[in-house]
């Protein structure tokens, strides 16, 4: 029961993490139609500062400036370089975002070098957040924070105490993340400011006749967008590693979120992040085969299956392409995605 619990927790708070990046680029998309192939590269700069000003001012101002810094420099592109292809289609916007994915890696290599750096959350973060105890007799019980070592062994060999601790960076990431949620909801709902950027998706014709600025309100999109990827980078490097390849790492994973919950679609990409997260969290930790499921099963495999290399591969060893069979299910049979209204 406890591996559940804490399992389903960890999948929920990386696929909150998967939509907080996943977010500002359906943000984008919904508003300009541009696909930011760069939008990971906001996630690793956004670590980065982070982790610069950590050293500087501290962890806390730095979960502000950092996001503002990487909304700035969204911003900055947009009016110096996107705009200017703007006008000659789909194909010179992705090939000036996929450009710039490249030019932020080499910029960070540079500045902080090849190798990871040791961004290190603060005091109140680290350690568990709460810890499950699952004892033989007593059943389920939750403490907040760290076990002590008396609580975790028992003094019986016929009692079996297990101690699952659910660290705090991560509870942290979950409580930003609906924050997040909730601010972008009542932002583009409850808000003036909202009401214009939603009339600018729809007929910026008739915006731009109300006096409203459509490039700049699209710069305003967009830099919110690369901000909310910064935020995710600085809760993200903290909690997990701060390193060049980390762009790589999410970068194909928020585009197939993107699609599996529906082009332009936001309550679509919530809907993918979690349950990407909650089932790449769960196969990870699921070391059978095929051939151990037959086992479980009663059916006997013939000698030639059992030498066949496919059969052997177990659910964690598939996990990392499950995301991609995902997609590809998702393509066939709807292929608008969970919630979308436009052909992907």
């Amino acid at each position: 029961m406890e591996f559940l619990f804490i399992s389903m927790l960890n999948g929920l708070s990386y696929g909150l993490l998967l939509f907080m990046l996943s977010s500002g680029l359906t943000l984008i998309f919904s508003m300009m139609g541009v696909l930011n192939f760069a939008h990971a590269s906001f996630y690793m700069i956004g670590a980065y500062i982070g982790y610069t000003l950590n050293g500087v001012i501290g962890f806390w101002p730095a979960l502000f400036v950092a996001p503002l810094l990487g909304g700035v420099l969204g911003a900055l592109f947009e009016r110096v370089c996107l705009r200017k292809v703007h006008k000659f289609g789909h194909v010179p916007e992705l090939l000036v975002t996929f450009g710039l994915s490249y030019v932020a890696l080499e910029v960070v290599k540079l500045i902080w070098g090849q190798s990871a750096v040791e961004f290190q959350p603060p005091e109140s973060l680290q350690g568990p957040a709460f810890t499950l105890i699952n004892h033989s007799q007593e059943g389920l019980s939750l403490i907040w924070g760290a076990a002590s070592s008396q609580m975790c062994n028992a003094a019986d060999a016929a009692i079996s105490i297990v101690c699952s601790p659910f660290p705090a960076t991560r509870g942290f990431m979950m409580i930003v993340a609906v924050l997040m949620v909730l601010g972008l909801w009542l932002l583009l709902t409850r808000t003036r400011v909202g009401l214009v950027i939603q009339a600018a998706l729809t007929h910026p014709e008739a915006v731009e006749s109300l006096g409203h600025n459509v490039p700049r309100v699209f710069m305003l999109v967009f830099g919110v967008g690369t901000g909310l990827a910064a935020l995710a980078g600085v809760i993200g490097g903290s909690t997990f590693v701060t390193e060049p390849a980390m762009a790589a790492t999410v970068g194909s994973v928020i585009f197939v979120v993107v699609v599996v919950g529906g082009m332009g679609s936001l309550a679509g990409a919530f809907l993918a992040s979690v349950l990407i997260g909650v089932i790449q969290t769960f196969a990870v930790a699921i070391d059978y085969s095929l051939i151990d499921l037959l086992r479980v099963l009663g059916v006997q495999a013939s000698v030639a299956m059992q030498g066949n290399s496919l059969l052997k591969l177990t659910v964690s060893q598939v996990a990392p392409i499950l995301p991609y069979l995902f997609l590809v299910l998702i393509l066939i049979f709807r292929p608008k995605g969970l919630l979308g209204t436009r052909e992907s």
